[in-house]
């Protein structure tokens, strides 16, 4: 059948070619009985795709149900599906016929396939491999002659490797794989889509169609619509009621499209060297930590170095340091005076290791202002304090385990 005819018929809308390939596929299978597993992001329409196989296939005139296995609760799912005998469970006051039941000779489409529960999995094997299957509270078994379309919007793989979905029932299911792209891979059909839901509105409520400017129609293409169709759909219905302008800028449409958008701009993802917002967060408050511990310190040496100025006698009970000239770290303070708590750096003090030498001057040597050097030296602080233990030192850091498992790693610092 003609691709074109087949998107009038169920009002398909676009012409991307990840699209019209899984349209392809959905045709192609509709005549056999072979199992289908439909995979692809929640809005994307995964529904209209079995009923496009229902409807193309022999089975058009007997019935077609949808049943969302995620929307039903895990102690009933089972009932719902197979049936129960009177009395098998508190509540069942009557038989009732299942779903297999009920559509024996159709299509039965399992939508959310992966949140079915694993006993549940179990019984839907047997009905798929041999066509029967057990009322709750019977031992009679039961025949039945459904074919069987299942979605989900996860990846169905991992979760047989989890242990959260049954591997042989994810090879039966996946007999013919149809993938429904996402909206965001099918860009070109985005502005045809937005015009499509704008018109429908517009004839519904007797109003003129609201008009994107072409700086609006750019923006539109380049979000993410993380909501796919049905997204782009509240969007446009959003806009036909709340604009009194009819034509829409870009910073106009700006208003309607949600923040988390923000979070698919282009960012270093998924690489050796990624790191999450939680993590830079924890980071952030290392340095904020660092620099206020360092307000201590520097404030303990200012006062000693002072002191040994203006008492020449306390002298001698300076620490002797080895022969060579000893640096001392360079300190950053945080100005107790500023409002703003701005960060002020002092001069490194020199002291030689001649204690009869009276101190006539001081040297300014440039300071380190490496904050890498610095986050490195509270770490090792930190598990020195700590002897070693990292989930003590992560703690007392204010970061996660694993972040500070990735910085020694990253600074090479060897397990104290």
């Amino acid at each position: 059948m003609d691709l074109q005819l087949i998107k009038n018929r169920f009002g398909i809308i676009g012409n991307s070619p990840a699209l019209n390939h899984a349209l392809n596929v959905a045709t192609q299978v509709a005549n056999t009985d072979l199992s289908v597993l439909i995979n692809g992001e929640s809005g994307v329409g995964k529904e209209v795709f079995s009923q496009i196989i229902h409807s193309l296939s022999a089975r058009k005139h007997n019935s077609f149900i949808a049943v969302n296995c995620g929307a039903i609760p895990e102690g009933t799912i089972d009932s719902e599906l197979f049936g129960h005998e009177k009395g098998s469970f508190t509540g069942a006051v009557d038989s009732r016929k299942g779903y297999f039941e009920t559509v024996n000779g159709g299509t039965i489409f399992l939508d959310e396939i992966g949140e079915m529960p694993l006993g549940t999995q179990a019984r839907l094997l047997r009905v798929l491999e041999t066509g029967e299957y057990i009322r709750v509270g019977s031992s009679k078994v039961q025949k039945t002659d459904v074919r069987v379309i299942a979605a989900t919007n996860k990846d169905l793989l991992e979760y047989t490797h989890k242990g959260k979905f049954r591997e042989d029932l994810y090879y039966r299911l996946n007999t013919v794989p149809i993938r429904v792209p996402a909206l965001r891979d099918r860009k070109e059909d985005i502005i045809l889509l937005f015009r499509k839901f704008a018109t429908d509105f517009a004839e519904r409520y007797k109003t003129s169609p609201v008009q994107l400017s072409d700086e609006a129609k750019e923006l539109l293409v380049n979000y993410g619509w993380p909501g796919n169709v049905r997204e782009l759909k509240n969007i446009a219905e959003q806009i036909s009621v709340l604009s009194k302008d009819k034509n829409i800028s870009a910073p106009q449409l700006q208003s309607f499209l949600p923040e988390h958008n923000s979070s698919r701009l282009p960012a270093l993802s998924g690489g050796p060297g990624a790191v999450s917002q939680a993590e830079f967060a924890n980071e952030r408050e290392i340095l904020y930590k660092l620099f206020f511990d360092m307000k201590k310190d520097v404030n303990e040496l200012k006062k000693m170095f002072f002191d040994i100025i203006q008492n020449p006698s306390m002298n001698q009970h300076v620490p002797v340091y080895d022969d060579n000239i000893e640096e001392l770290k360079s300190i950053k303070e945080i100005s107790p005076n500023s409002s703003n708590a701005s960060i002020v750096s002092s001069p490194t003090v020199i002291i030689r290791n001649d204690q009869n030498a009276p101190i006539h001057q001081h040297e300014d040597v440039e300071e380190s202002l490496s904050i890498i050097d610095k986050e490195k030296e509270l770490i090792i602080k930190a598990l020195k304090k700590h002897r070693g233990k990292r989930r003590d030192a992560a703690m007392d850091l204010g970061i996660s385990e694993r972040t500070l498992y990735r910085k020694l790693k990253e600074y090479d610092i060897e397990h104290l």
